[in-house]
């Protein structure tokens, strides 16, 4: 069994400890392009990281709309983009890159609210855009939940 962690466990942290195994490694052959294969290898965990992050954005976005939202209308649009992004997280979330989500937690947050503002003022609904929370009011795990949404109105879920 290799050191470090392995592909089926945490892609993210294998692809990350692969690429620095493989510059450490004496190069006998000239034409092996070390560094840029490292760095492709890296690229392929920030590429899950970014869809990480990518879908706890959207899923902030949403569960702001469905909180604070007076509209009845596209709730289940919202609660549909919601169920997809969590299932992608399903897929993709490593422990390693749910610690990441952990600590980028506040700045994808900001994002995702500034997401659902943009969106709940472009429906006019400028007084539930103003109600939008400075700091994120649901936790990771919260988030991550299937079948967990705010109630409306809901600024401490």
């Amino acid at each position: 069994m290799p050191d470090g962690p392995r592909y089926d466990d945490d892609f993210y942290a294998w692809t990350q400890h692969q690429a620095a195994v493989l510059r450490q490694m004496p190069v006998s052959d000239n034409r092996f392009d070390r560094e840029h294969v490292a760095e492709e290898i890296e690229d392929l965990g920030k590429s899950e990281r970014d869809a990480v992050r990518s879908q706890i954005r959207r899923i902030i976005e949403h569960l702001l709309k469905l909180s604070y939202s007076p509209a009845e209308q596209p709730r289940f649009d919202w609660m549909g983009s919601i169920v997809e992004a969590r299932a992608a997280l399903g897929d993709k979330l490593s422990p390693t890159l749910r610690r990441d989500a952990e600590v980028m937690l506040p700045k994808l947050y900001q994002d995702g609210r500034e997401r659902a503002e943009l969106g709940l003022r472009s429906q006019r609904e400028t007084e539930a855009a103003a109600k939008l929370p400075a700091e994120c009011p649901y936790t990771l795990d919260q988030i991550l939940l299937r079948g967990w949404y705010p109630d409306r109105g809901e600024e401490n879920p």
